[in-house]
This record gives C-alpha cells, structure tokens and sequence, in this order.
C-alpha cells in the first residue's frame, strides 16, 4: 500500500486522539458518582425489603394485641360476673362457693397473663414502629443524597462529552485528510490490537515497544518514503518520522 509521508503521519494524530477519547471513556465510566449511586440504589433496596417487613410485622402485631385485647375483656367480664354472684350472696352451697372462688382466682392469674401478652405487644409494636420510622427516614435521606450524587454525576458526564466532542470534531478533520484505503487498514488494526498505528521512535516501534533488529531496519532505510510499514512484531502501521533514528 503507498500513501504519502503527510498522510501516515496523519496516523500518529489519529492515534493520539484515538487514544484521548479512550482515556475520556474511561474517565466517563470510572466516575465515583457510578459507584456511590449503585452503592445507594443497594442500600435503598434492602431498605424497601426493611418497610415491607416491618409493616407486615406491624399488622401481624396490631392484629395479635387486638386479640388479646379482647380475650382479657372477656376474661375480665367474667371475674366481674362471678364475684357479682359471691358479693350478691346468691350461691349459699358450700361446694359451689368453693368451686366458684377457685374459678375466680384462676380467672384472675389468666387475666394477669393475658395482660402481660398485650403489654409485650405492645412493646414490640412500638419498637417496630421506630424501626419503621428510621427506615423511611433513611430512605428520604437516600433519596435527597441520591439528587446530589446524580446532579455531580450530571456535570461530569456534561464535561467530559464537551471534551469527547471536541476531540471527535478534531479527529474528524485528520481522518479526512487520510485516504480511504489507509484508514480502513488502521481500523482494522485498532479494532485488533487497540491502537492501529505507531511511530518509529529511535529504532523502537511505540506500540509494541520492541527495538528492531538491524535486517528490519535496514530494509525500512530501502523502503520508499510513501511505502506503508508495518511492524513486523505488533503488526501495526509503522510511521517513520524525524526521530526513527534511521
């Protein structure tokens, strides 16, 4: 392939910008801001798995306390309805009394039972209900944190694409002083080996870094200036320059 020396040292400009908007890629994808929201989103998730939780603790809870509620009312109605009847006089058979005292003092001791089951569920009601608040309130927390980290995330995406476009507007105008078929070769190349063409620096191909043995460079000193190189290591568009040392 033949192309002139300005054109192969075009290459070398379109590697370098190639390889600035590479570097800006990777800035665009090694933002903290990524990390962090991927961090909260995480957070925010378990969150969500906390709430449902604790409000379906919370009704289970609501639903228990309201039973035993009720069960120590009935209880409670009948302590009240026996000792009625042993206060009013009306059970005069020994026997009976007796039985109906003994009814009333264990009444009595599952009332207190019974109430102690409401008291302890209560108290684990009330303690997932704060657990329930300071889950939604790290929730709301999360959500202004999140607005933060999006909108720095926002401006340093915004830069960098001003800087992508700019370097894209630049590569634009040296490809188009490339000729066709030299530009689909260092595609091609870039596309393999992630940078399509190198400078001969001192007798060391930049892209692979390996110094060229004295046959290779004797036959780049034969070479005619439009003669398109390549590295016989790496592959790659070998472009001579002032510096190639040859």
């Amino acid at each position: 392939m033949k192309a002139s020396p300005e054109a192969q040292l075009r290459l070398l400009e379109l590697a370098d910008l190639d390889a600035e908007l590479g570097r800006i890629a990777g800035r665009r994808r090694g933002l903290p801001e990524h990390a962090e929201l991927e961090q909260l989103d995480q957070r925010d998730a378990r969150l969500r798995d906390t709430v449902a939780a604790l409000d379906a603790q919370k009704g289970d809870l609501r639903r228990a306390q309201a039973k035993a509620e009720a069960d120590v009312e009935q209880v409670r109605s009948r302590v009240d309805r026996d000792r009625s009847r042993l206060d009013a006089g009306r059970v005069s058979n020994p026997r009976e009394l007796e039985n109906l005292q003994s009814e009333i003092v264990s009444l009595t001791r599952r009332q207190s039972d019974l109430e102690e089951i409401v008291l302890d569920l209560m108290e684990r009601l009330e303690t997932a209900q704060h657990s329930h608040q300071a889950a939604t309130a790290e929730q709301a927390e999360i959500a202004s944190r999140r607005q933060e980290v999006a909108a720095r995330r926002d401006v340093a995406l915004g830069e960098l694409a001003e800087l992508s476009g700019k370097a894209e507007d630049r590569r634009g105008a040296v490809a188009g002083e490339v000729p066709a078929d030299l530009t689909k070769l260092y595609e091609q190349l870039r596309a393999q080996h992630g940078v399509g063409a190198a400078a001969l620096r001192r007798g060391q191909c930049q892209g692979c870094h390996l110094s060229l043995n004295t046959v290779d460079l004797n036959t780049i000193r034969a070479a005619a200036p439009d003669e398109v190189l390549r590295c016989e290591e790496c592959r790659r568009i070998l472009v001579r320059t002032a510096e190639s040392g040859l």
